[in-house]
């Protein structure tokens, strides 16, 4: 039986064909939802006119997270994960207080324009460390 820490984390990066593909598509139908709700919130469309336009936006980036954790999660412990995981506590706080949520959704833009564009060696780099084999105990 598979240790659990190799379902998550496995030695080798889990690949599938069309991952690529599956990403640009996601990511672009991601964009283009975001994009329509951040303007209707802009220009003060009512709720039930952009709830469309969010159940897009949370249902293409959790596939876009379940895209990037298929390989392994080391993904939540590089720079491109935690930012992500920073946007996600970010948005949270937006029903507690709606008044700002236009600067906190400009803010959420702005991580994710940064974490898009950053050198692929901070996006990739491990910002958490995980401790996966606990030193041996010193023998007696």
């Amino acid at each position: 039986m598979e240790q659990p820490e190799n379902i998550l984390f496995p030695p080798e990066k889990r690949r599938f064909k069309g991952g690529r593909f599956a990403r640009i598509t996601l990511r672009t139908l991601h964009l283009l939802s975001f994009s329509i709700l951040f303007g209707g919130h802009v220009f003060g469309l009512p709720r039930a006119e952009l709830s469309l336009w969010l159940y897009w936006t949370v249902l293409s980036g959790a596939c876009l997270m379940a895209l990037e954790l298929w390989p392994g999660f080391d993904w939540l412990l590089q720079g491109a994960g935690c930012l992500v995981l920073v946007k996600l506590v970010i948005l949270a706080f937006i029903p507690a207080v709606w008044e700002y949520r236009i600067a906190l959704l400009t803010l959420v833009m702005i991580i994710g324009s940064i974490g898009s564009h950053m050198p692929s060696s901070l996006r990739h780099s491990r910002v958490l460390p995980l401790r996966r084999n606990p030193p041996a105990a010193p023998a007696p």
